[in-house]
This record gives C-alpha cells, structure tokens and sequence, in this order.
C-alpha cells in the first residue's frame, strides 16, 4: 500500500498544507520544497491519482513591453524592432496575456518615467533593452513586478534574460568569409557601442584566432550604424585613402548596406573585388543589389521565448534567473 499524503508530511518533517500544496502544483511552497516532496512521493509510492485536478486560472495577466531609447541610433522603427515586438506580442497572446507598449527615453526625466511604470500594478515587463547600460538598469530596481530583458545581458543585477547568441552569429559570419575568400576579412565595427555589438566583436575576433590569423592585421574601420551614417562614414574613409580589406563582416545590415553603397560609388565590385556579410537578416537584404549575405536572428522566436519565460517566472517566483541564447543562421545570397 502507497503511502499517505499526511505520512509523507511525517516523514519529510513538513506541514499537511505544504506537501498537498506541492504535490497538487500550487503556490505557496518553494521550488526545492516542491521537487523534494515530488521525489519523496514517488520513491514511497504515493498514488498521484489521489492528487485533486489543477484549477486553472483564465485570469489575463497584464503584461508591458517597454522599449527602452538612449539615442535612437540603434533601436528604431526599423522591420527588426517590428518584428521582435510582433514575436513578444505572439507569445503574449499565447499566455493569455494583454500587452501594451511603452517608450522610455533617457533624456527625459527617466526616474518620473520609471516611477509612473511600477505605479501601473502590472503583472511583468519585458524591457527592451538593446541600448541599455549597467546604470541605466540599475534604475529600475524599484520596479515591484518581474522584469525580463530582451535582447541584452548584463551581469550587474539578477534579471532573466532572452538574446541572440551574437557571438555565435559573428563568428559563423566570418569563418563563412575566411573560407570563400580566402584571406583575412575585415571589420565594419558599429562607431555607436552596445553589448550586442560587443559580442559579435568577441565572435569576430574568435573566428580571426581559430584560422591561425593575427587580430592586429585585421582592418577595422568604425562607421555609424545606419545605412546614411555608414554611407557617409564609409566615403570619408575611401576618399582618405584608408586601406581596405578584400571582405568585411559588418555588425549589421544598415552598416553593411552603406558601406556596399560607398564602395560601388567608388569602383568597386561587389562581391568580386569586397565581399560583405551582415546581420540581423532584414526584409531588404533580399532585394538589395546584389542581395546580401546575412546572419538570420529568429526575431519573432526571441520575443515568443520572452513571453513565455515571463510567464514562467510568474508562475514560479522561486525560479532562477536564467540567460537564454537564440542561435543564428547563415542566409547565404550574392554579396560574397
């Protein structure tokens, strides 16, 4: 005969309340108090058919996406911003979630901004936080309800946090241009510094190592990371002289995409004399001249991921914060 649910609170020296609490999956206990009893349960044979049915709640949580804006040089009304929103917007909807969009500009009053979002009694935030830095996080400490980042990591506090393996994706990038061309490629760095464009500096950097290249040789020019920025930045540097690489690895689509402009201007082939690979995989890449060689990020996938962890969390709020990386894909096309 199976044991009780009153035996095993003898035996794990624990409450009545607590044990029925975890064994029937509702609030109240702890994550490790819940997987302790679940492993006492089955090592003693307790009949889970005893365990009452789960009462599910239809309650609609009530869910903010906040789009966190330093300058506007990055994250902008651009198709991947769009497309991530959509995704969160996705996953929201999955998880019986209403969700609204709010903007955060730095420059403007940004403590009032935050003080206001914490008095709106919601259920969870997905920030955005693309353009954040540690200080700039650091003021929404007071925000009472779980938070998820969304396409940012950074270790100053504990935060869940969903973004694109962009290491991953950089080094996937470069190895492809290493082994076409090969010989050395280069660098169009973002001038505008955010910790995803860190990381795919890390993975380009990697991929220079693991060929047995030295990263000192590599030609690294820094342009502004939007189309008319890179363009302009890119036709200042051929017009000095600068020395250029035979290909190039750009931290995104737009810097790519002016950068190809500025060198077709100029004379040169593409991509007989430079090759280019970007990132991020926007609507225009395939209709570009010629059509680019991308790194493919999920984004709708990435914004589902981080809906559903919110609602993880709320459902949970002993779990651990976790950091989840979306890998990449390499859409090869015309421009190396």
């Amino acid at each position: 005969m199976g044991i009780t649910a009153k035996e095993l609170a003898g035996k794990l020296n624990l409450s009545e309340a607590a044990v029925s609490l975890a064994l029937n999956h509702k609030n109240g206990v702890s994550s490790a108090t819940r997987s302790r009893v679940m492993e006492a349960a089955r090592e003693y044979g307790y009949d889970f058919s005893k365990r009452k049915a789960p009462v599910h709640t239809h309650r609609t949580r009530s869910v903010c996406m906040v789009v966190y804006k330093k300058t506007g040089a990055v994250v902008n009304d651009t198709p991947f911003f769009a497309s991530v929103t959509e995704g969160v917007s996705i996953g929201c909807r999955k998880q019986n979630c209403d969700m609204v969009v709010r903007y955060i500009y730095e420059d403007e009053q940004i403590d009032a901004q935050v003080e206001r979002l914490n008095s709106l009694q919601l259920d969870g935030i997905i920030l955005l936080a693309t353009e954040m830095d540690a200080a700039a996080l650091q003021r929404f400490s007071i925000i009472t309800c779980p938070i998820v980042l969304l396409d940012c990591y950074l270790d100053v506090l504990p935060y869940n946090c969903i973004l694109i393996n962009n290491i991953q994706g950089a080094y996937l990038a470069t190895s492809y241009l290493i082994s076409k061309r090969r010989a050395q490629p280069g660098y169009l760095r973002s001038a505008y510094r955010i910790s995803n464009f860190d990381e795919r500096a890390d993975g380009f950097y990697r991929a220079i190592r693991a060929h047995g290249m030295s990263t000192s040789k590599s030609v690294v020019h820094r342009l502004t990371p939007s189309q008319e920025g890179a363009y302009a930045d890119m036709k200042e540097l051929i017009h000095a002289g600068e020395t250029l690489a035979k290909s190039y690895f750009a931290d995104n689509d737009l810097i790519a995409a002016g950068a190809i402009q500025a060198f077709k201007e100029a004379g040169y082939r593409i991509p007989e004399d430079i090759g280019v690979v970007g990132f991020d995989d926007m609507p225009f890449c395939e209709y570009f001249s010629p059509p680019l060689t991308t790194i493919s990020v999920h984004k709708h996938y990435i914004g589902e991921v981080a809906a559903q962890r919110l609602v993880q969390i709320l459902e949970d709020r002993d779990s651990v914060p976790i950091k989840v990386e979306i890998n990449t894909t390499l859409k090869q096309r015309k421009s190396v």
